[in-house]
């Protein structure tokens, strides 16, 4: 098992949702990896209360990472990843990230216990993380992905990180991993808020079939099935999530 240094003083792991407060043995562990700034948590709160309520009965228990003093958040991600071993034993993990936190998650996949990614509006690049350019002009790696199962999904509209920048990064993942894929949300701007409901079906959906039953519904099997750039470029239909037959 991967070993990480302990965080520096602060980061832990949020209150349990789902099977640990059901009195199910727990056998997945999803890790919600929070944005930049508490004043903007995207999508996170409500996938909490969603994987809570579509995977207690199945075993699945979520947790927020509350980040706390320096370390990096690819290295607080990792260090959750060893406590939800810690805790829970040899259960996959999945990591599930908006924005810093969609990038941590990507950062950080390379984690032994981790099976899956959902990265979700990704701040791709140092200016967007730290408001430094990167001078190096270095891709981001995808390495660490290979193995996993990874979902990207991203508006089309989103002003503060580059939409097109995930799709870059997910065909490079592509390339070393099939079970990549990535949805846009059209009209949608970085905190998806105009299809919130549709953003956070697509990510139980994926998670369940990653974590606890290795089936996806079909637009995610089209999905992960699809050459790029169809799969890569899947538009996410509204609605989605009100007629899923698991």
């Amino acid at each position: 098992m991967a070993q990480h240094a302990p965080p520096a003083r602060g980061a832990r792991l949020g209150r349990a949702a789902g099977a640990n407060g059901s009195g199910y043995t727990v056998t997945g562990v999803v890790l919600l990896l929070p944005g930049a700034s508490r004043f903007s948590p995207g999508p996170l709160r409500p996938l909490g209360r969603a994987l809570a309520r579509a995977g207690g009965a199945e075993g699945l228990v979520a947790h927020t990472v509350v980040h706390g003093g320096d370390a990096s958040r690819e290295e607080q991600a990792g260090w959750a990843a060893d406590e939800a071993v810690r805790r829970y034993g040899d259960v996959p993990v999945c990591l599930a990230g908006y924005g810093a936190g969609g990038l941590a998650a990507l950062r950080a996949a390379g984690h032994d216990a981790v099976n899956s990614v959902v990265s979700l509006a990704p701040c791709l690049g140092a200016t967007a993380v730290t408001g430094s350019p990167d001078l190096t002009g270095s891709p981001e790696p995808v390495k660490q992905l290979s193995g996993r199962q990874v979902l990207i999904v991203h508006g089309t509209n989103d002003a503060r990180s580059d939409p097109e920048a995930s799709f870059q990064l997910a065909a490079r993942a592509k390339k070393a991993n099939r079970s990549t894929c990535r949805f846009e949300v059209h009209s949608d701007g970085h905190g998806l808020r105009e299809h919130q409901p549709e953003v956070v079906a697509l990510a139980v959906d994926f998670i369940l079939g990653a974590v606890c039953s290795g089936r996806y519904s079909r637009p995610v099997t089209d999905a992960l099935a699809a050459p790029p750039p169809l799969g890569l470029r899947m538009p996410l239909a509204s609605g989605f999530g009100r007629s899923l037959r698991r």
